[in-house]
């Protein structure tokens, strides 16, 4: 799906940077073509400052979301969800990030989230990447407590995982 959506914007860089962005914080598009966050605007020129892009490359990619039903249906239906990765420092909590060799694999939530629960650890939090919308997604597990080196090294010899980092 994020290939397709990339490819109606393939003759505009700057578009696709803006529709990347969308995408990454879950922002949607208002009928009234504004950026929303909830129900809070996000202004354009917000938005065009933190990706180098002039505020009309803004305008023009909401404009072409609402002119497309496909694109409508998901701009105005995204939302962001709230993420403790960045508090994970300050609450004490630690993050496990699991990149691995085929994201559409079955199972993979599943195999990470239950060596930990044997392992008698609280999970907080479970943010999975969708990998129509990602280039390189990730499985991110924020937990109450560190994880042991047994659990990591039980982790990273599952067959799907390409690469584990720790927070």
């Amino acid at each position: 799906m994020f290939d397709e959506i990339m490819e109606k914007f393939e003759d505009s860089p700057s578009q696709q940077r803006v529709i990347r962005l969308l995408l990454e914080r879950g922002f949607s598009v208002s009928d009234e073509g504004r950026v929303v966050s909830g129900g809070i605007e996000i202004p354009n020129t917000g938005i065009a400052r933190e990706i180098d892009v002039d505020r009309r490359v803004v305008d023009a990619t909401t404009t072409a979301i609402l002119e497309d039903e496909q694109l409508r249906r998901i701009f105005q239906n995204i939302s962001a969800i709230p993420s403790l990765m960045d508090l994970a420092p300050v609450l004490d909590l630690s993050v496990l990030t699991v990149t691995v060799s085929d994201a559409e694999a079955t199972g993979i939530v599943a195999a990470v989230t239950g060596a930990i629960a044997e392992h008698g650890i609280a999970i907080r939090q479970v943010i999975s990447d969708d990998p129509e919308f990602s280039d390189e997604p990730k499985l991110y597990v924020i937990t109450g407590q560190p994880l042991p080196g047994e659990l990591i090294n039980e982790i990273r010899e599952l067959s799907f995982v390409r690469k584990i980092e720790l927070q």
